[in-house]
């Protein structure tokens, strides 16, 4: 990826020269995503505990699992803001402290609220990331390759939900595979949160090694310091005072965005602004995390022994990740509107037939099961529905919200779209044990049927934004 020799892209140009410096300022970026898969994870492997240890009902577990996606939605509000004035770089450090903090805080509870609390913080700084991050990428990579770039939000995410899977795995084997073994003085979930410090520490120190924005640089005046970053970024047969003239003129008349300017039409927001939170929360409704945060319970709800849950959760993880490198692979060759339209598809048909599954089950509470045929339906189409959101909407969303909006309101409209996401995730989180508790089946059909409904809003409201420069987005 670093040769000097020149290939075609994916829209028939040269290949950057200096891809490989891309590729490494992109993947540090993307490392908020990892802090998100990591902590979606690692909650899930200490649930159990957790609840047994400061004696909470399902209902205060569902809060304490999704009060960081609250913390998300008010990080992501702000995150634009503070991006505009304090520049991308900056944002990112205080994201990485504040995950710091929390990562520190959440391992050493002495009440539930406490958890909560450190929680809540950890989330602000997730949010902060989940905006700059996509933001980040697409203001840096070169149109032909940003779609890809772009997509490394979400691989991201998956690899921090695989390696927390892992490292939980790791742990309760040390603890004798017991959430609540002692080791070192501390029990095996603390243990399993504060290991969240080091991927958190990583994401801060790796803010020091890539450059500030262009586009920021050029906002406030830096232009000498900008050019020099589109030289690096886009190779040596780019004309980097062509290519700043251009950022330059398209900000021209721009002002530094804020909400007011995301107003306008008879809805309130912008048309274009409604179409991102829509993609948003549609890809929250269809209960992706669902999977993630609640997985363990889930598989022995239906009489998978505790170990082997952990060995599907990881499974999961495997396909999610194999999707979601379809995705990065076709993203930039057939487009963000077909991929999200195969996914649509598919998640509507594997959660369906994950309707059909569970409503076969007996028992209530967490003494269900499941007879053997249903069993073993539920688990594939689970992995079904995993394989089309990450080859799908898991990179499609992302990569629209770095693209869609016009540069003169891109940061609000993200801040926006990404804290609608944060609360739709919210909702479908702190619903599901009630829910479930409820009608496992009629929870899967309610994904579905949004699944469903995403198809319609794709073809009508999704614009192409395939091969398009951020200065064309009008």
């Amino acid at each position: 990826m670093t040769s000097t020799a020149k290939a075609p892209t994916p829209g028939g140009g040269p290949r950057p020269e200096h891809l490989g410096h891309v590729i490494f300022i992109a993947a540090a970026a993307a490392l908020g995503g990892f802090l998100f898969g990591y902590d979606s994870a690692v909650i899930n492997g200490a649930s159990v505990a957790i609840k047994e240890r400061f004696g909470i009902s399902e209902t205060e577990l569902g809060t304490v699992v999704a009060i960081t996606l609250l913390g998300c939605a008010v990080g992501a509000a702000v995150a634009g803001r503070l991006a505009d004035r304090l520049g991308r770089i900056l944002v990112m450090r205080i994201a990485a402290l504040l995950f710091t903090a929390s990562a520190i805080g959440s391992a050493l509870p002495f009440a539930v609220w406490d958890l909560g609390v450190w929680r809540a913080i950890g989330g602000f700084g997730i949010g902060m990331a989940s905006v700059i991050g996509p933001a980040y990428i697409a203001e840096v990579a070169p149109p032909a390759y940003r779609g890809r770039l772009a997509s490394f939000q979400q691989a991201a995410i998956v690899l921090g939900i695989a390696v927390s899977q892992l490292v939980n795995w790791a742990i309760l084997n040390m603890a004798d595979g017991e959430q609540r073994g002692v080791l070192a003085g501390l029990e095996a979930w603390q243990w399993m949160l504060g290991v969240m410090v080091v991927p958190a520490v990583l994401y801060g120190l790796m803010s020091f090694v890539i450059p500030e924005s262009p586009r920021y640089l050029i906002a406030v005046g830096r232009e000498e310091e900008a050019k020099k970053i589109l030289a690096e970024v886009e190779g040596p047969a780019a004309d980097p005072e062509a290519r700043a003239a251009e950022i330059r003129l398209a900000m021209h008349s721009e002002t530094k965005s804020t909400f007011k300017d995301l107003l306008g039409g008879r809805f309130g927001f912008l048309p274009i602004v409604w179409i991102g939170i829509g993609l948003s929360v549609f890809q929250q409704l269809v209960g992706i995390n669902v999977i993630f945060y609640y997985s363990n319970a889930l598989w022995q709800s239906v009489g998978i022994d505790p170990a082997s849950s952990f060995f599907y959760s990881f499974e999961t993880s495997i396909v999610n990740i194999i999707g979601t490198v379809i995705a990065m692979i076709f993203v930039d060759r057939i487009g963000r509107k077909p991929l999200a339209l195969i996914g649509s598809v598919g998640m509507t048909l594997a959660l369906a037939t994950c309707a059909w599954a569970f409503s076969y089950k007996t028992g209530t509470g967490d003494d269900i099961s499941l007879p053997d045929l249903q069993g073993t339906v539920a688990i594939v189409a689970a992995n079904v529905f995993v394989l089309f959101f990450a080859l799908s909407w898991g990179v499609v969303v992302w990569v629209l919200l770095g693209e869609m909006f016009p540069n003169r309101i891109r940061a609000a409209a993200l801040g926006v779209a990404a804290s609608a996401q944060w609360l739709a995730n919210w909702a479908i989180t702190v619903s599901f044990p009630d829910l479930s508790a409820w009608n496992l089946s009629g929870a899967y059909v309610i994904y579905a049927g949004f699944a469903l409904l995403s198809i319609p809003f794709i073809l009508k409201w999704v614009p192409e934004t395939k091969g398009k420069a951020l200065e064309e987005m009008g």
